[in-house]
């Protein structure tokens, strides 16, 4: 009996012995690449700052940490977030995501998307979106355009119809008697957009349109406050308050993703936004840039849930 029991306990010392050498390498993390996919092209905001907070990963945690574009042109956002849905849970694909993909991704018919399969890392950006159109068009403000959509056909330009900027807009439009004859969405909606003539008006953020800024009018931003480089332009909701959002952008990942490895994410992306680096992006550009986490990020979602919700039902 004695032999037994002495067979046994070296067999459970062996197998803890076992078990406590492969329990680091087990809980390393990360070990191997990290990608943070944006979906959408390089060049905004969201793709600068995904950047830097790619870049801080890299020199935090020695490891390859790379941004992929995965724009989904008339879908928006969605694809490239349900690529993330459909990867494992494990922190090496982390979705850079507006405010859209938890508030609209479960209704646009994706099966990976309903229901949301992400949580907040935290949120990190928000947008200097704005509704623009060029100086030489004969409108300088919405009641303006209004008045000029009812003999003149006026296409909008946006990112994707089921987006909240692109609801706000039509909503504002719905409320000031704007008539947009038609609208499209577009991967990039900048300079060239507005030059070319392709859209009328464009939902966009003042990033993508500053090479210009002299040749465009600001009809409106959907910030909750005016932009410091366009001070005269009025917020959608100084012009009508129940339409009053702002667009953010977060870092996400599946909802069974590890804390330890949420924990990881989240102290890069925290160093990298508090860099001067960011903190000039953020002056130039007239965007917020700063660090807000899991639990602060998860109420303002649910806050801005109700926001759309109220959007929505004006714009029918």
């Amino acid at each position: 009996m004695r032999a037994i029991r002495s067979l046994a306990s070296a067999a459970l010392l062996g197998l803890a012995t076992t078990l406590a050498a492969l329990a680091p390498a087990m809980a390393e993390y990360p070990e191997k690449p990290v990608s943070f996919v944006v979906p959408f092209p390089p060049g905004d905001l969201e793709d600068v700052l995904t950047r830097m907070i790619a870049e801080e990963f890299q020199d935090m945690y020695g490891v390859p940490a790379a941004v992929v574009n995965k724009p989904g042109g008339g879908g928006g956002p969605f694809p490239g977030a349900a690529e993330v849905a459909q990867a494992p849970a494990d922190g090496y694909t982390i979705g850079s995501f507006v405010v859209d993909i938890p508030l609209v991704g479960p209704l646009v018919g994706i099966p990976a998307l309903n229901p949301d399969p992400f949580e907040p890392v935290g949120i990190f950006l928000t947008y200097p979106f704005v509704i623009a159109a060029s100086k030489a068009a004969p409108y300088e403000n919405m009641d303006e355009l209004a008045a000029f959509s009812k003999d003149n056909n006026l296409l909008l330009g946006h990112f994707g119809s089921f987006l909240i900027p692109t609801q706000v807009t039509m909503a504002l439009g719905e409320e000031r008697g704007v008539d947009f004859y038609s609208n499209a969405a577009f991967d990039a909606l900048d300079c060239n957009t507005l030059a070319s003539g392709d859209a009328d008006v464009i939902n966009t953020t003042l990033q993508l349109i500053l090479p210009c800024l002299d040749k465009v009018n600001v009809l409106a931003t959907v910030t909750n406050d005016r932009i410091p480089l366009v001070p005269d332009s009025p917020t959608v909701g100084e012009l009508e308050p129940s339409l009053n959002i702002a667009l953010w952008n977060g870092l996400f990942v599946h909802k069974d993703t590890p804390q330890d490895v949420r924990d990881k994410i989240a102290a890069a992306a925290q160093k990298a936004l508090a860099s001067d680096a960011a903190q000039k992006l953020a002056e130039e550009t007239g965007a917020g840039v700063y660090w807000q986490n899991a639990d602060e990020a998860a109420a303002r979602i649910e806050a801005d849930r109700a926001v759309a919700e109220a959007i929505s039902r004006f714009a029918e």
